[in-house]
């Protein structure tokens, strides 16, 4: 079961007044959001709202123009995705980012490989054995289903392309997987099973950041709604509480919601 925010000690990662331009356009407008511990955080808004450009600034792919970034407590700056993923922070995309035609192992290892111990380890051997094995269980922890771990990603379905790319994210992230448009180009059961995905990595205590169109989808696994509209956070829904209408009016800035409006009430 997920963490409450209440109970959290103190945000994993927080935006405080992130502002960038691309130009004339005021792409983010003083941004503030707080990613807690144990919970799926779903970050929405139209095409054009800032969602992937709040991200990219997050994990170090575009540089921060104004305010801050906060991680573990701590002031940070991250000038690439590298420095991000050193720091645990870790992002599927919607293209995947995998290499299709090398096997699970050398994805979930990909520039990371584990080498062996001693000389041949110095003389660049690789531990394929090891590696082997850690993907088997990291892949069977998450309940992710490959028919063969040597068969190359591009002869597997999309869901189970999408299950690698998630199990990698989840072994190297140890403090947060954001998740941008993971279900986007799969069917119904492949789906359903990134969602159990999200819910797993959530219960071990990862925040999971959640970038979707799909408001079922949002709804179905998020514990938080942040709106995105215009570069502007706009509102806060509680699932339980708040209704697809609810966010969609949220999106579309319909007169129904003020601004940064916050429906949590039980």
């Amino acid at each position: 079961m997920a963490l409450s925010v209440e109970t959290a000690l103190q945000p994993v990662l927080e935006a405080r007044g992130i502002n960038k331009h691309f130009g004339p356009v005021h792409a983010l407008k003083n941004v503030d959001m707080s990613v807690f511990p144990g919970e799926v955080v779903a970050l929405i808004g139209d095409n054009g709202a800032g969602k992937s450009t709040l991200i990219n600034v997050l994990t170090g792919v575009l540089p921060l123009e104004s305010g801050e970034i906060i991680f573990t407590g701590e002031r940070v700056h991250f000038s690439s995705p590298h420095e991000a993923r050193a720091h645990g922070i870790e992002t599927v995309y919607q293209d995947l980012a995998v290499a299709p035609h090398l096997d699970a192992v050398a994805n979930i290892f990909l520039g990371r490989e584990r080498r062996q111990k001693g000389v041949p380890g110095l003389l660049g051997f690789l531990d394929n054995a090891r590696m082997r094995r850690e993907t088997d269980e990291q892949l069977s922890r998450l309940r992710v289903r490959v028919p063969d771990l040597e068969r190359r990603l591009v002869t597997l379905s999309g869901g189970q392309r999408q299950g690698v790319a998630v199990a990698r994210a989840v072994m190297w992230a140890s403090k947060v997987v954001i998740m941008d448009e993971p279900t986007a180009a799969l069917g119904v059961a492949q789906t359903g099973m990134v969602l159990d995905l999200i819910r797993q990595v959530r219960d071990t205590g990862i925040p999971v950041v959640f970038i979707s169109h799909n408001m079922p989808n949002v709804f179905q696994v998020a514990d938080r709604i942040v709106v995105l509209r215009l570069g502007e956070i706009v509102a806060e829904l509680n699932p339980k509480t708040a209704s697809i209408e609810d966010a969609v009016a949220a999106m579309t800035g319909s007169s129904r919601f003020s601004n940064r409006e916050v429906a949590t009430s039980d």
